[in-house]
Order: C-alpha cells, then structure tokens, then sequence
C-alpha cells in the first residue's frame, strides 16, 4: 500500500513546491529585485567582454586596412615623386637643347652598371637615331661619358666612372690643365694628374672639359674640386674632385652628334691592358 502512494506523495510535493516558489517570487519582491539585480550584473558583465572583444576585432581590422592603405599611398607617392623628378630632369635637358648650337639626341638610360671597374651605360638610341661611336654623352650638369658600342636601336656608354675613360680638363678660372680619370675605389671622387705644383689650385674651383679633347666640346662641367695636396718629392698636386653628375641619380642624358676625327682619338684613347 506504502508503495502505491508514493509517487503521489512525490506529486503531491512537488505540487507544494511549485507553490510555494510561486508565492515567494510573486510576493517577495525585495527577494526577486535582488535576483534580477544579480543576473543582470552578471549579464552585463557577458555583454560587456563580447562588447571588448568585438571593438578589439574591429581595431585589429581597421588597422590592417588602414596599413594596406598607407602603403598605397606610400607607393603612389614615391611615384609621383619619380615620375617629378624625372619630369624636371628632361626640363632641363630640353633647355640644355635649346642653348646649343650642336645637334643633339636625348635618350633614355636603360641599363645602368655603375658598381664595378668597367662600369657601363645604355642608351635607347643607336645607329637608327644617328648615333655612332666616340660621340660624347652629356647632362645638364655636365659630362656623362662616350659612345663605344653602337647597334640599331641602342648604345652602349663608357661612363666618366670607368677606369678606362679620361678626358682633358681645365681648372677655372686658372686655365691649369690637367687630364681627369677614375682610379676605381669612390663613385663620388675623380682625380685630375699632370697639374703642377706651382699652380694655385684651390678647393671649390669648377673643372671643365679643355679645348683640347676630339670628343667632349670645351667648356662641359666635370666637377668641382674639393681636395688639393702636394706631396713631398713630386712637381705635380694631387687633385681630387667631386663629379657635376651623380650617374646613380640620373635617367636620362643626350647624345651629341658629333663624330670625333679617327686619328686624334686613336691617339687620345688609353693602351689597351
């Protein structure tokens, strides 16, 4: 009999229960404002992690697109910046066509090897464009270097940075003359030899192509002379000078038409090694 009653015991109970939860939540209002207190503490504390981890994603978003952003723009700068550059380097060539009688052909430097001791230049002009070997290659700055290959469409430049090249130069205003080569260690320093002792060369003087060269016309810059020294037991100073060109900034340079008379510059050109 005990047993038969029992799960209505365990109704009846839970009946009880139920009711009294009932009452006491219905009732008992400072009870259920505590518990409602709590769970929306504890409810806001939830929202507010997820809410710091959603701004934290967000951060990390934006600041990913603002990086991809300012590389663009970073790129998008240095070009312009290149193609200003440029822009005002082919200005002043075409000036520099504009104040010489000469003819002259300007052209792109496509190809530039300036790191060893036989360093090299292209050019994308060539037979095509009237453009033969031994003709000189200048800036606007100054002297560049000499055609010594040629082909259709492109030709190849000894440039002033080449332990081959030398060309005779004058000192100014002194009119000292002396010839100007590369001894192959600094891309920033040339060397004047055969200057005597007895001149008053100074640093600052401007050094310029002599009337004396079958290729470059007198008067072309070639550099500025920032060290003078004369050693003991020589008759001739040893100069050094700061090129007027920097090759490794330079993009473009132009040609001019002129050939050289082949016997002066057999005898002009350096022995062969």
């Amino acid at each position: 009999m005990a047993s038969q009653t029992r799960p209505t015991d365990w109704l009846l109970l839970g009946a009880v229960l139920l009711v009294a939860a009932t009452l006491m939540l219905t009732q008992n209002q400072p009870l259920v404002r505590s518990l409602r207190a709590q769970a929306l503490g504890w409810t806001a504390q939830v929202e507010s992690t997820f809410a710091w981890m959603g701004r934290y994603l967000r951060v990390l978003e934006r600041n990913d697109e603002l990086r991809r952003e300012n590389i663009q723009l970073s790129s998008q700068v240095a070009r312009t910046r290149d193609v200003r550059q440029r822009n005002d380097e082919l200005r002043r060539l075409l000036g520099l066509t504009d104040t010489t009688d000469a003819r002259l052909r300007p052209a792109r430097i496509v190809t530039k090897d300036i790191f060893q001791k036989d360093n090299f230049l292209i050019l994308d002009v060539g037979t095509a464009d009237s453009v033969a070997e031994g003709m000189p290659v200048v800036h606007e700055q100054g002297i560049v270097g000499t055609v010594v290959l040629t082909n259709e469409h492109y030709a190849r430049v000894m440039p002033f940075l080449n332990t081959d090249f030398r060309v005779p130069g004058t000192v100014l205003p002194l009119r000292a003359e002396g010839i100007v080569r590369w001894d192959g260690e600094r891309l920033d320093r040339l060397q004047l030899d055969h200057v005597v002792e007895t001149e008053p060369v100074e640093t600052g003087q401007r050094v310029v192509t002599s009337g004396h060269s079958n290729v470059f016309p007198p008067g072309r810059r070639i550099g500025t002379i920032d060290s003078v020294a004369a050693p003991a037991g020589r008759s001739e100073l040893d100069i050094f000078l700061r090129p007027a060109v920097p090759l490794y900034e330079i993009s473009h340079a132009v040609v001019i038409l002129r050939e050289p008379a082949p016997a002066q510059q057999a005898l002009e050109e350096p022995p062969s090694r």
